[in-house]
C-alpha cells in the first residue's frame, strides 16, 4: 500500500491528527489514505458526545472498546480521522465534530466540499 502524498486542505503538510488513540488508516498519527482506504478516513476531527451517539445510533459504534483490535474506544476530546463520507453524512444531519484542518488529508476534499470543513473547523 502506498501512501497519497500527505498533504492537507490548506495545501501545507499534513499535520499529525491523533496518537493517544494512534489514528488513521495506517494508525500511524496522520489522517493518510491510500486506494485500498475505501472509507477515505482523511478528516481529523475532535469527538464530542454528541456526535459519539450519533455514530453509534447510525451504525458505527466508536466508543465501546474492542480489545481483539487494540481499540480502547473513542470519548468526547479525542482526535481522530474519520471517513469523509461520514464526516459529510454527520453534517447534513447537524452533528458533525469539529475539523483540524491542519491535519485533514486533501483527498477529504473528493468527498466534503472546503466551506463544510470550514464551518466544522476548530478555533
Amino acid at each position: 500500500m502506498e501512501k497519497d502524498p500527505a498533504t492537507n486542505v490548506l495545501g501545507q503538510a499534513l499535520e499529525v491528527c491523533g496518537t493517544d488513540p494512534v489514528t488513521g488508516f495506517f494508525r500511524d498519527g496522520h489522517c493518510n489514505t491510500c486506494a485500498e482506504d475505501a472509507g477515505s478516513h482523511t478528516v481529523c476531527v475532535t469527538m464530542t458526545a454528541e456526535f459519539l451517539a450519533w455514530s453509534k445510533y447510525v451504525g458505527n459504534d466508536l466508543s465501546t472498546p474492542r480489545p481483539e483490535y487494540r481499540f480502547a474506544g473513542l470519548k468526547p476530546g479525542d482526535s481522530w480521522c474519520l471517513c469523509a463520507g461520514r464526516f459529510l453524512q454527520a453534517h447534513d444531519e447537524g452533528c458533525a465534530p469539529q475539523v483540524r484542518l491542519a491535519a485533514t488529508h486533501a483527498r477529504a476534499l473528493d468527498i466534503v466540499p472546503l466551506a463544510v470543513l470550514q464551518e466544522h473547523a476548530a478555533v
